[in-house]
């Protein structure tokens, strides 16, 4: 005969399921199983908790209602975190993003765009005679990619 867990929680803490239970104290989240810990994290590491809520809903710990009303979370970011969790397990949460990329900026562009500031030209004005926006080419001075001739 299999023995039962009694649904013993630790005083404070906020209750998922019947055995599964979260407390906040002193800046970190801890999830008990009955009332043995079984994960902890820091209270504004957002990434940790939503790979840890995904993995529990996604393994079957708890339903994602569970976690909406244990956390307040809306249901669709709880689908995003399973779904997350189910195509790529845990460094999907920590992976670095992937941007566009410089698609008008490209290398020949960039070196035209820099001879022009270095001539002194305006940047708005180096941007018309490539045909590319003002904008692009102020962000591109913004991250780096571009030097513009200080003004005296």
């Amino acid at each position: 005969m299999a023995q039962q867990i009694l649904p013993m929680l630790p005083a404070g803490s906020t209750s998922i399921t019947d055995t599964l239970s979260v407390v906040n104290a002193a800046g970190r989240w801890t999830y008990f199983q009955g009332i043995l810990p079984v994960f902890t994290h820091a209270a504004e590491d957002d990434r940790t908790f939503q790979m840890f809520a995904g993995q529990l809903a996604a393994h079957g710990h708890c339903k994602l209602v569970d976690i909406e009303r244990a956390f307040g979370v809306s249901a669709i970011s709880v689908k995003r975190m399973v779904k997350r969790y189910r195509q790529g397990g845990c460094p999907a949460f920590f992976a670095k993003r992937r941007g566009r990329g410089a698609s008008v900026l490209t290398e020949e562009k960039v070196a035209l765009l820099q001879e022009l500031l270095d001539a002194g030209v305006d940047y708005a004005q180096a941007a018309q005679q490539l045909g590319v926006k003002s904008e692009t080419v102020r962000k591109g001075i913004q991250r780096g990619v571009l030097r513009a001739q200080k003004k005296r």
